[in-house]
């Protein structure tokens, strides 16, 4: 269960070019080299790994009191710590002409017990005290550790009077049901955000009309793609039919470049289980997360130890002017970048149907045509994070793609690869293509 409110609103080709055979031999060679990066990181067998957080994480203290918290800066990623009892406070300076988000994501150890109704809140406060947003994740129903995720925004808008002045504004964190919560700290991951204006004032209503019939789910023979284990570790995708398999107690991280204008879908589905005779409350669950971090929608079903499948919601084409919605869904929809699908199995599931692994199959559709997003009047921070990329098209592989593409680039959407890799490719190539012509 989710519940979010802003200061508006509450709701929840030359002569020199090397033959095909010598390019895909480079791509062969680079792809052998991707099995070590972040996006391409599978989970080994056996128990669930923990959360794969980004190795550029600096580590902060939080602060028992506003005044003496420390600065986080726009665009950065922190690592921090969540005792059982207080509120901590972090820090962040802003100007009156940018949007700014913070997504903080605590994991709570393995075996601990949690309360469906424990989790964390995450709110953004002026310097005065005043609440510009709030946020809660919760484990919900299947009382499975997990990690959760929950985020805050301060938004300049025209006609508000609240957090529209420059100058510090305050992030506090604290768990939702501390008496009932594990005693043990809980690792933060927290991630910031600005936004900048458009140069150009645009609608200031959500859309009236969009295509909100559940599309049909992909269909297709599944290609083999392992989970990350973090938002900073999520494996790129794209359209298609992806399979792997999933342990009790561990989540699953996808990223999907999602273009303005483009509508996204998805279901995960859980294969039978040799023995089908058991329940397991809200066993497999599906979120989908915006690019900074914020949760779009989620749904969860029980599981017996036949197939089961879970879907999100019909949700809007990215537009900017979601924002303007009332609905929680909708407005989570405002920008362009990449999109997380993550998926958990609940602990609980090795107790009726045992430790697996389970097959799982996650099918996801991108309708509708990319369209010009907003001229933003200034750099997003992190820069280029509301941008869906060249390079993120060829990292994000889709199952039946186009099948007059060169090979060399088939294999890359297969591996896929990110912009680093990219230029390794290139730097291959241009050795092999050089000793060939000397």
């Amino acid at each position: 269960m989710r519940r979010w409110c802003t200061a508006r609103r509450c709701a929840g080709a030359g002569r020199d070019r090397p033959t095909g055979t010598v390019r895909l031999a480079a791509v062969t060679a680079v792809l052998a080299t991707t099995a070590a990066l972040p996006g391409a990181t599978a989970l080994a067998a056996g128990a669930p790994a923990g959360y794969g957080f980004a190795d550029d994480a600096r580590r902060i203290a939080g602060a028992s009191a506003a005044s003496d918290a420390a600065r986080l800066e726009a665009g950065s990623t922190y690592r921090s710590s969540l005792p059982r009892n207080g509120v901590l406070y972090y820090r962040l300076d802003l100007d009156a002409a940018s949007d700014a988000y913070v997504a903080v994501t605590a994991v709570p150890g393995p075996d601990g017990e949690v309360t469906a109704v424990d989790g964390i809140r995450v709110s953004v406060r002026d310097a005065d005290g005043g609440s510009c947003s709030v946020d809660s994740a919760t484990f919900g129903a299947a009382r499975s550790p997990r990690p959760v995720t929950a985020w805050g925004t301060r938004e300049i808008a025209s006609g508000t009077h609240r957090c529209q002045d420059p100058g510090p504004y305050y992030v506090t964190v604290e768990r939702t049901r501390p008496k009932d919560s594990p005693p043990d700290a809980w690792d933060l991951e927290l991630t910031t955000a600005t936004e900048p204006r458009p140069r150009r004032a645009g609608p200031t209503g959500a859309p009236e009309a969009w295509d909100s019939a559940s599309p049909e789910p992909l269909a297709g023979e599944p290609e083999r793609r392992a989970g990350g284990d973090g938002f900073a570790r999520a494996t790129p995708v794209g359209q298609g039919v992806w399979r792997d398999d999933i342990r009790p107690g561990q989540t699953l991280y996808y990223r999907v470049p999602v273009d303005w204008g483009r509508q996204v879908s998805a279901t995960a589905e859980l294969a039978d289980s040799a023995d089908a005779s058991g329940y397991a409350t809200a066993a497999l669950r599906l979120a989908l997360h915006n690019p900074v971090r914020g949760e779009v929608d989620d749904a969860a079903k029980g599981y017996t130890g036949r197939r089961t499948t879970v879907g999100l919601a019909p949700l809007p084409p990215v537009a900017y002017s979601n924002r303007y919605a009332p609905a929680g869904q909708v407005g989570a929809m405002r920008f362009a970048g990449d999109y997380y699908v993550v998926v958990h199995l609940a602990a609980q599931t090795a107790d009726a149907f045992g430790e697996g692994p389970f097959a799982l199959t996650l099918r996801l559709r991108l309708g509708g045509a990319a369209e010009s997003g907003p001229d933003y009047a200034g750099q997003p921070r992190p820069k280029g994070l509301f941008d869906v990329s060249a390079q993120e098209r060829v990292a994000a592989p889709r199952t039946g793609a186009a099948t007059d593409a060169d090979p060399a680039m088939k294999a890359l959407a297969v591996g896929g690869i990110g912009t680093g890799s990219l230029l390794l490719l290139g730097l291959a190539v241009w050795t092999v293509a050089a000793r060939r012509r000397s």
